[in-house]
């Protein structure tokens, strides 16, 4: 089932809900500037191990309204705890891929456990506790790297988003890789279904907010998988932080994995999560 439910500030988030309403919830974020159909991989697997699965798309994204404001991680951790409450999700589990990350971060330590609504999470090539160049955190990509993404996209967004999905994102720059033209389609499918506007403004969202503090304050079991070969989020300076911040982190880190592997190496991390989950 998908339908919409609208935020208190009027924003229609699109929503997928499979599976029995008596099984345990499963609910994924998805990365920038992609949608809920991202995690398609996931969901048919979680869907087929007996659980209930749950995916929006962030506003601007995807099918849900593209709005002007409210593009920045505050908003984001709220539309999915309204996706939360309005489904009643109890003893659920969240998975956050790249912002999607930083999402599930947010809302698990801003909403979800002070209503305690979560059981546990997981961390995919996530973007905590932050990507750019601070004091705190000197190892860092500096500014110039997210004003070119920003450059980028305002001067040609297609093509933009095919030199990214085609490039860096799967490591399909790579020598001697796989290169897979479908999963490249779809990524630029999703991305030019959404908002240019929220694509636009969401790159300070991913690269400047500094969640050290949501890390620290997620008290539950949290599974942080990255790949050392991820060319977008440098894993020492996100999955190693964020296994070092989280209070109960199991880390993971795969060898030669890309941004992107949660879609080319989606039987590898579903195994990996599903053990987690019912750990």
């Amino acid at each position: 089932m998908s339908q919409f439910i609208t935020t208190t500030d009027g924003v229609d988030i699109f929503y997928k809900d499979w599976g029995s309403k008596d099984a345990q919830p499963i609910m994924f974020h998805h990365g920038w500037p992609l949608s809920s159909d991202d995690w398609d991989a996931q969901m048919l697997f979680f869907l087929s191990k007996g659980y209930r699965v749950i995916a929006h798309d962030r506003r601007g994204h995807g099918r849900s309204t593209q709005v002007d404001f409210g593009h920045d991680m505050d908003h984001y951790a709220a539309d999915a705890a309204a996706v939360v409450e309005h489904l009643d999700l109890k003893n659920a589990i969240h998975i956050g891929h790249s912002t999607g990350g930083g999402e599930v971060a947010a809302y698990v330590a801003r909403h979800g456990l002070p209503q305690g609504r979560v059981a546990k999470a997981v961390l995919v090539s996530a973007v905590p506790p932050i990507m750019l160049k601070t004091e705190r955190y000197p190892g860092g990509l500096p500014m110039d790297v997210f004003d070119g993404l920003r450059a980028g996209l305002a001067a040609n967004r297609a093509q933009f988003f095919r030199d990214v999905a085609s490039g860096p994102f799967y490591g399909f720059n790579l020598d001697g890789v796989d290169v897979k033209p479908a999963v490249i389609d779809n990524w630029v499918r999703q991305g030019l279904n959404g908002s240019a506007l929220a694509h636009y403004e969401g790159i300070k969202a991913f690269s400047e907010t500094d969640q050290t503090d949501d890390l620290k304050a997620i008290t539950v079991p949290t599974l942080v998988l990255h790949g050392d070969d991820d060319q977008v989020v440098p894993y020492k300076n996100a999955g190693v932080l964020q296994a070092e911040l989280l209070p109960d982190a199991t880390l993971k880190i795969y060898e030669g994995y890309s941004h992107g592997m949660l879609t080319v190496n989606a039987d590898v991390l579903n195994a990996d999560i599903l053990a987690f989950i019912q750990r």
